[in-house]
């Protein structure tokens, strides 16, 4: 048996349960990126249901005869994560292998953990194909290393956002302290991080980049500091979904397109 898979025909009320539910990691965007085992469930799912940050051609690798769902939910949209929960165990006691399909990794500020959870306690048989994160790939889109042995030994990963209740979850002074701070979902609150870090103690001048639409068509770079970054994001129009990077490593996008822009520039000279 695949150890990935969770099996749990214990439905207190109903007949043994033939179906079940995949949870996938879509990865950034790109289809390339998908890991080989995303690949095979998605194409053989009886059902798919999808959200709102997912590549079209994701959702193209499906069968044809794929039933397929869109729950894409605006930012802190309880109500409608309660009825994706419903729905999935729904459409896995009719027998179907229902495929969720979750932008970058379920389990990172994806609701993954909550929706295995809810299948669990439904007696409903699940597996977790894990996918390529945007904390570590949008950064790496943009040329920026999270770590670098001249620059970050330590990376933290927050939300740009909390939930309802959760407000001073973050320890700032914490994170002021990690060489490298990366944040997802922060868009809109990036003003809120820029400030807290610098009341943090995290110097003003640090680099900063807000890398928008990672591996997709529309990807768009701005960088600056900590003194700066939200101006610059505000000026450009920025909307989500954009990664934060916070650090010095930052530097090394800079470093390594003067590296390029070097070499061509020798290559026409010697030509």
């Amino acid at each position: 048996m695949d150890l990935a898979l969770k099996s749990a025909d214990t439905n207190r009320d109903a007949q043994p349960i033939r179906g079940k539910v995949v949870l996938v990691g879509a990865g950034p965007g790109d289809p390339d990126l998908l890991t080989t085992r995303a690949v095979q469930r998605i194409r053989s799912a009886d059902v798919l249901v999808y959200d709102r940050l997912i590549h079209p051609g994701v959702l193209a690798l499906a069968n044809p005869m794929a039933e397929k769902i869109y729950m894409g939910k605006p930012q802190g949209h309880h109500a409608l994560q309660d009825e994706i929960h419903v729905l999935l165990v729904e459409k896995a006691r009719e027998g179907k292998i229902v495929v969720r399909l979750k932008g970058g990794d379920p389990f990172l500020f994806g609701r993954g953990g909550e929706e295995v959870e809810y299948l669990a306690e439904h007696g409903i048989p699940y597996e977790v194909v894990p996918g390529v994160s945007s904390c570590l790939s949008a950064p790496l889109s943009a040329d920026i290393a999270v770590t670098h042995r001249e620059a970050s030994s330590s990376v933290v990963i927050v939300t740009g956002h909390s939930s309802d209740g959760h407000e001073d979850r973050v320890n700032w002074e914490a994170v002021a302290r990690i060489d490298t701070a990366i944040f997802l979902m922060g868009v809109h609150n990036i003003e809120t991080i820029a400030s807290k870090l610098i009341a943090a103690g995290r110097s003003p001048n640090t680099p900063a980049a807000m890398i928008q639409m990672a591996y997709w068509d529309g990807e768009h770079v701005v960088t600056g500091t900590l003194n700066n970054i939200a101006a610059e994001v505000r000026r450009t129009g920025m909307e989500p979904p954009a990664t934060l990077v916070v650090g010095e490593v930052v530097r090394l996008r800079e470093r390594l397109q003067e590296l390029m822009a070097s070499y061509e520039t020798q290559r026409e000279v010697e030509a």
